[in-house]
């Protein structure tokens, strides 16, 4: 019998087979100072494009002041235990209301964290008899919580509204033949990697002509789409046809924890079967006041919103003008693609970090194929002009670059954070 440890230290994976040189550069970077759109990387100021703080409120002094005094009241502590047995509050309870009321439904639960909270509610409601149909590109949390699903699932091609229809028919086929189950449609609102919005309207079209119901992951589109900010079903004109609606408070409300919203009735059964929240510690009030401040914001600040698609454009409509592919993103959310390998991406990123202050996140394989490279860029309300001009001169030197072969190297620049013995 082998030692289970041992096949980890042969194959570190794909990402991990890099550590060595990438530890702390590359992967795991360390960004000092306030949140803001410049921040210090190896103490060096960068115009950071990687935070999801989408309406500029992670340092926003009101946010601060809020944190600070309930952290000041009630310290991390409070209150003590899962919601079901001591750890319940008036705050939490308000806090649900308040997302329900801004969302358009009738109740909501609140969760931990978001990629948790989404695969524990995949679990809460569906059985071995029921049948998911969802979209290839769901983010890794939704995969996750297929994982955790025991009964059939079918996958449609992404934004695919005729192949989704297809595994519907699959799906009603399946369950009229077992004479159980029902099915679930997961999709998401905007998609997080290449930035186009889920086709939740022509999604939430055939439940005309197949009995489903459907789940949509907001994350991205909480607080950036819709006329309130109440995120794609509301800017699809298609709220009312979402079943549940789940979001993070960790993008456009720069916080950390999750909502669902639903039916009363539904939330309710919810409430008292999911695992992840019914065994583990509930959110700490200072994080719950925060997020109700926070909520407020959103709901009453809609200049903030309106400044985050104000810089976007700027962006998106800039590396258009420059010759840069985009995609088809209708959301904050900016990819740039390229072409190249892993060793050009890295030598890449390293030139924008140290000759040109641009701190980018980019994808490379085995997330994406092989010669792929994707820059993603989040802007957000707390970007200014000069951020987004700079950053345009930056991409269109370092792409001519990338272009001419200048980045072509063998192995990856070692930039790894030296260990202090």
């Amino acid at each position: 019998m082998a030692d289970i440890f041992e096949k980890l230290l042969k194959n570190a994976g794909p990402l991990g087979q890099h550590r060595e040189r990438a530890h702390g550069y590359f992967a795991f970077p360390k960004l000092e100072g306030d949140i803001n759109s410049r921040m210090k990387f190896r103490g060096k100021e960068m115009i950071v494009w990687s935070l999801n703080n989408y309406l500029g409120l992670a340092n926003h002094p009101e946010i601060r002041k809020v944190d600070a005094e309930a952290a000041k009241e009630f310290g991390l502590a409070y209150p003590m235990g899962a919601r079901m047995m001591s750890g319940n509050s008036n705050y939490h309870e308000q806090l649900e209301r308040e997302l329900a009321a801004f969302e358009h439904k009738e109740d909501a639960i609140l969760m931990n964290f978001g990629y948790q909270g989404i695969m524990s509610a995949i679990d809460a409601v569906c059985g071995r008899h029921d049948v998911i149909v969802y979209d290839a590109e769901s983010h890794a949390c939704i995969i996750d919580g297929l994982r955790l699903h025991p009964g059939h699932r079918y996958v449609f091609k992404h934004n695919d509204v005729e192949d989704c229809e297809k595994q519907l028919v699959r799906a009603t086929q399946l369950i009229e033949k077992q004479k159980a189950g029902g099915i679930l449609v997961i999709t998401e609102g905007v998609f997080g990697m290449a930035g186009d919005q889920g086709k939740l309207k022509e999604i939430a079209a055939l439940k005309s002509k197949y009995q489903f119901r459907l789940l949509v992951d907001d994350a991205h589109g909480f607080g950036t789409l819709g006329k309130t900010g109440a995120g794609a079903g509301e800017e699809q004109g298609c709220q009312d046809a979402i079943d549940l609606y789940f979001s993070t408070f960790a993008k456009s409300m720069a916080s950390i924890g999750a909502f669902l919203a639903g039916d009363k009735a539904i939330i309710d059964f919810i409430r008292y079967n999911i695992r992840s929240q019914i065994f583990a510690k509930s959110l700490p009030m200072p994080i719950v006041i925060g997020n109700l401040k926070r909520l407020e914001m959103l709901r009453t600040m809609p200049e903030l919103k309106e400044k985050l698609w104000s810089n976007a454009l700027k962006l998106q409509n800039g590396l258009k003008a420059k010759g840069f592919d985009i995609g088809n993103t209708n959301s904050p959310v900016t990819p740039v693609y390229m072409k190249g390998g892993v060793e050009e991406a890295t030598a890449m990123v390293m030139d924008l970090r140290e000759n040109y202050g641009i701190f980018a996140s980019i994808v490379v394989y085995p997330v994406i194929p092989k010669g792929h490279i994707i820059f993603r860029l989040i802007p957000s309300a707390a970007h200014t002009d000069a951020d987004i001009d700079e950053t345009l001169k930056a991409f269109s030197e370092t792409k001519a670059k990338l272009d001419a072969g200048a980045y072509k190297v063998e192995v990856i620049p070692d930039m790894a954070e030296k260990q202090v013995s």
